[in-house]
């Protein structure tokens, strides 16, 4: 798999017949390792141990509805009173971060209402945190101790 601009985790991977899979900790099982999954496992072990999130107020795929069109949020972090707090959009690498991402992301909001979207390729990341009615990009991810 291709590096990313994040630290580098030692990950357990394994082969399945023809494909790769590697350890989802959240989970606790073993998926498939796609481009976009090597950068949600990589963005998630960033936020566990860089930033120190509790891993325990993250939720993988949530699903949601909204004008009848199921939809699953790539990663939706908690905060401790169980309100969602931020939501993550990956794309593989070679997926290139444009404006339709970050529209993918807000139409996601719509149903989350989080103060702060995240959209990542592994290589660029974008931090975004809402000020009233509009987001604003962000120098850096906010810490988590720092929840509003």
């Amino acid at each position: 798999m291709i590096e990313l601009n994040l630290p580098h985790f030692d990950f357990k991977i394994k082969t399945e017949g023809q494909s790769k899979q590697i350890f989802d900790q959240l989970r606790n099982k073993y998926v498939a390792l796609t481009a976009e999954e090597w950068v949600r496992q990589h963005f998630i072990m960033f936020l566990i141990n860089e930033k120190k999130y509790p891993k325990g107020l993250f939720a993988i795929e949530k699903e949601h509805v909204f004008n009848d069109l199921k939809m699953r949020a790539d990663l939706i972090v908690y905060k401790h009173d169980l309100s969602p707090w931020m939501l993550c959009e990956f794309k593989a690498p070679e997926v290139a971060i444009t404006q339709e991402v970050f529209y993918q992301a807000a139409r996601y909001n719509l149903t989350f209402d989080v103060p702060y979207l995240i959209v990542s390729n592994g290589l660029e990341h974008f931090c975004c945190k809402r000020v009233e009615d509009r987001f604003e990009f962000q120098d850096d991810l906010p810490d988590f101790e720092k929840v509003d």
